[in-house]
């Protein structure tokens, strides 16, 4: 069923808890994102990185960071909001079980 947690609480609905997981846990990683990245922005720019733009005209370094892990969390985010229900192996099993009856 999940890969987060295989227990699902008594009296609760396992489709809606496994879509609460996958939101609290978007929630955790959203918050990390914005420390880190402001962090590494900090860092840029307390180490000299404003200066260094106006003498290069290259981007940042922290953009890199911000980039790649801002596309793994709109993936994250799509799974737990916008497809939150989509499980393909339980679809497809549900497809094979109704062909044969």
């Amino acid at each position: 069923m999940s890969n987060y947690n295989q227990s699902t609480p008594e009296g609760k609905d396992p489709v809606l808890w496994e879509i609460a997981q996958k939101r609290a846990k978007f929630k955790r990683h959203l918050v990390t994102y914005i420390i880190t990245n402001v962090f590494f922005w900090a860092l840029w720019l307390f180490s000299g990185g404003l200066n260094q733009m106006f003498n290069h005209w290259g981007l940042p370094w922290p953009v890199w960071p911000a980039l790649g892990w801002g596309i793994g969390l709109a993936f994250q985010y799509a799974d737990a909001y916008v497809f939150p229900k989509a499980n393909s192996v339980e679809d497809e099993y549900d497809k094979l079980k109704n062909q044969n009856k």
